[in-house]
């Protein structure tokens, strides 16, 4: 596992190349080849490499886990009982494992979920329809999994929770480090009544690339059924590519537009 933690800090989420070299190569030889023993590995030119080593040299695996620990996060690696094994259908962009913050077991979970993301600035109309799919869900005995943001993410959360109900908040960050900030609150009653996870280790932050690859993990792989909710959603928003990914994968999709 501690390799894993090791890369997970190195590599980012999504990279195809990273995940070659893992299947490929296994983990303690990419960890290594990382940590500049033996030749560069094949896929990427000098500069990339040298950035990738740079990240290992001050990788730090035990603190990692450490502080995950300290926040109530654990790591869940690919293939342990807990990994949710629709996450496989992500080929090479599998995640290298995921932080994992709240009791429930994910897998169990991810047997039964549902993705329901759109738009943050939607309006207040968009808001209550997405936080009355999510009480209608949650009140059937589904799992509401969507991202931690404003808008209909919120939204949808806040209506599963209401409803007594189990809710998944996948992040662009650190599980430790609730985004955005307006939210803290609500994520803290997240991982206390359902799960927050993610990709990235303890601190670190979002980007807008982390934003998008982070709505693979959302997608219908996590789940057995996926309605994906387009309210108000513009060329801005992340959510159309969710629905691309869930329509490429042959996965039943129920869309519906609210404007």
């Amino acid at each position: 596992m501690l390799e894993r933690v090791f890369l997970a800090r190195v590599v980012e989420p999504g990279d195809e190349t990273g995940g070659r070299w893992v299947r490929e190569w296994g983990v303690r030889e990419v960890a290594s080849r990382l940590r500049g023993a033996g030749k560069p590995l094949p896929g990427v030119g000098e500069k990339r490499w040298e950035g990738l080593r740079a990240r290992a040299r001050v990788a730090e695996p035990d603190r990692d886990l450490a502080v995950a620990y300290a926040a109530g996060a654990r790591f869940v690696v690919p293939g342990a009982g807990e990994w949710p094994g629709q996450l496989d259908d992500l080929g090479d962009a599998r995640p290298l494992g995921l932080w994992v913050r709240g009791r429930p077991n994910l897998r169990m979970w991810a047997l039964r979920s549902v993705a329901v993301v759109g738009a943050r600035a939607c309006t207040e109309y968009g808001a209550h329809m997405a936080a009355t799919l999510g009480t209608g869900l949650a009140e059937r005995g589904w799992v509401v999994v969507s991202g931690g943001a404003y808008g209909v993410d919120g939204a949808a959360h806040r209506g599963a929770l209401g409803a007594g109900g189990a809710t998944v908040a996948v992040l662009a960050c650190g599980v430790d480090r609730p985004y955005p900030r307006g939210h803290t609150q609500l994520i803290t009653r997240i991982a206390e009544q359902g799960l927050v996870i993610g990709e990235l280790p303890p601190g670190d932050h979002p980007t807008p690339s982390r934003f998008v690859l982070r709505n693979r993990v959302i997608r219908p792989s996590l789940g057995v059924t996926c309605v994906v909710k387009l309210v108000q959603g513009t060329s801005r928003s992340s959510e159309p590519v969710t629905t691309t990914i869930a329509s490429a994968t042959g996965v039943a999709l129920s869309l519906d537009r609210v404007s």
